[in-house]
């Protein structure tokens, strides 16, 4: 589980050019999403489906989006 302080969840954030950025917290075995320009509304997937997005991502799936 990645926590902080008093058991928030820590979210990490990748690289951005600034606007809005794509931030990531794990807990048990959901993976947890949001943009940093929303915090309020996440996304939750399961580790499987993640490393599923992930391998994806890094095989081009979505570079025509």
């Amino acid at each position: 589980m990645t926590c902080g302080p008093a058991g928030e969840l820590s979210w990490r954030r990748g690289r951005c050019d600034g606007g809005a950025c794509v931030e990531v917290a794990v807990q048990d075995e959901v993976v947890m999403m949001r943009s940093s320009v929303h915090p309020a509304t996440t996304l939750q997937i399961s580790r499987d489906e993640w490393q599923q997005f992930l391998a994806g991502a890094k095989g081009g799936m979505f570079d025509e989006l």
